[in-house]
Order: structure tokens, then sequence, then C-alpha cells
């Protein structure tokens, strides 16, 4: 009968620790996750611009650069501006998530003189996370990217 007892005691005491590591099991992996999330928001925002260093002293009347298409994309979406007016371009500001991982900006412009510059910026929490100038006369280009993988 003591052997009956005892298999009897194993059996509970073996189910009762079976019963208690899967509560364990199941309450660490309900565990609220929020805490674990990879992405972040960015205030984000694009920028091109003209400078044109001219002969001194100036024509009249001032002969300033023009844009032809500015094109921006942020993750797979693209936005193209076609002869934005002005010396300046800017986006203003947009809050991004790091979700979308690539930032794109391409600028194309007609410089008038040989020393004017033609600058795209990608500002990412208020510092140049990206920038490019070129220089010269002429039908220009300047493109930057940016990524929020680590790589």
């Amino acid at each position: 009968m003591k052997q009956f007892y005892k298999s009897k005691s194993l059996l509970r005491l073996s189910f009762l620790f079976v019963v208690l590591f899967s509560v364990i099991s199941v309450a660490n992996s309900c565990k609220d996750d929020d805490d674990d999330n990879e992405y972040t928001d960015h205030i984000v925002q694009f920028e091109a611009k003209i400078i044109t260093n001219g002969p001194t002293p100036p024509p009249t009347p001032p002969v300033n650069g023009t844009f032809k298409t500015v094109v921006t994309q942020i993750g797979t979406g693209q936005n193209t501006t076609f002869n934005p007016t002005g010396t300046l371009w800017s986006s203003g500001e947009q809050f991004i998530s790091s979700s979308q991982s690539q930032l794109n900006l391409a600028a194309n412009a007609v410089l008038p003189y040989a020393d004017s510059k033609l600058i795209v910026n990608i500002w990412v929490d208020g510092e140049v996370a990206k920038t490019d100038t070129i220089i010269g006369s002429g039908e220009k280009s300047a493109a930057v990217a940016h990524s929020f993988l680590e790589l």
C-alpha cells in the first residue's frame, strides 16, 4: 500500500511541476512587446538650393539659376515637382518612421555661371544627414540618399 501511496504522490508532484512550468511559460510569452519596437519617428526635411556666384559687379538685371525638377522619395513613395520657383526649394518638416528605411532627393537645375552651386540636403532631426554640392554652369543634377538601416 505504501508503494501505491508513494507513486500517487510522485504523480501529483510531477503534475504540479508541469502545470507550474506551463503557467510561467505562458506568462513570459504574453509580455507586452511595446518596449521592443525597433522603429522610431524622425523629423525629416528635404532641401535644394541654388547659389549663383556670378561676376563682380553683377549684371543688370541679376541672373539667377532655375530649377527644372526636384524629386523626393520616402520608402517606395515618390513625389516629383516640376519647375519650382525661386532659388530655394524645401519640402517642409515631415514625421517619417524609420520603417520607411530609405530617403532619396534629386534636383535638376540650370546654373548661369561657372561658380554657381546646386546644393541638396536631407535633414534628419534638425541635422544634415546627407548633402551633395555640384558646381558649374549649364544643366546640372545632384542627388543624395539616406538609409535608416544600420549596416
